[in-house]
């Protein structure tokens, strides 16, 4: 009897631990979730996607100053979740050196917001979530507005 209560005792202890490590897991997915990795296989594409603005971080695991950036990255791509016509994304320039070559990447952290393929703007303003997301708004806005203008104009 104590045998069978202890195995009873050790599953679920087994049950609750192996519940937490899922539910941490999930978590963890979901919290990057609205960040999109980048690579030198679909980055091309995703630039190309036509109407979208990405907001691109390009940085290296060993930069200091992409280090103290700390969660503030995933912290935007929360902010912006409710903005379908605004990707964030990120690329990491040790890993996909092709990718930071092409759009001129020298320095990390560098920030840079695209529209229909094309490089729109550099971010060099503070580094907090507020001002992140009201640059790529702005920026995505007038980029969208000159992109309708030149269409127009084409008619």
């Amino acid at each position: 009897m104590r045998r069978r209560l202890l195995d009873l005792s050790i599953s679920v202890v087994l049950l609750f631990c192996s519940s937490i490590f899922i539910f941490s897991s999930f978590s963890n997915r979901s919290a990057n979730a609205e960040v999109i990795t980048l690579n030198s296989e679909i980055f091309n594409d995703k630039m190309q996607e036509k109407d979208t603005a990405w907001f691109v971080k390009f940085c290296v695991p060993w930069c200091k100053h992409c280090k103290n950036l700390g969660t503030l990255w995933e912290d935007l791509g929360k902010e912006m979740e409710g903005e379908d016509e605004i990707e964030i994304g990120e690329v990491d320039c040790g890993a996909d050196k092709p990718v930071c070559s092409k759009v001129d990447i020298h320095s990390y952290p560098t920030f840079k917001l695209f529209y229909n393929g094309e490089e729109v703007a550099k971010y060099q303003g503070t580094r907090d979530v507020e001002s992140l997301k009201r640059f790529a708004l702005e920026e995505t806005l007038q980029a969208a507005t000159k992109a309708q203008l030149d269409g127009d104009a084409e008619l």
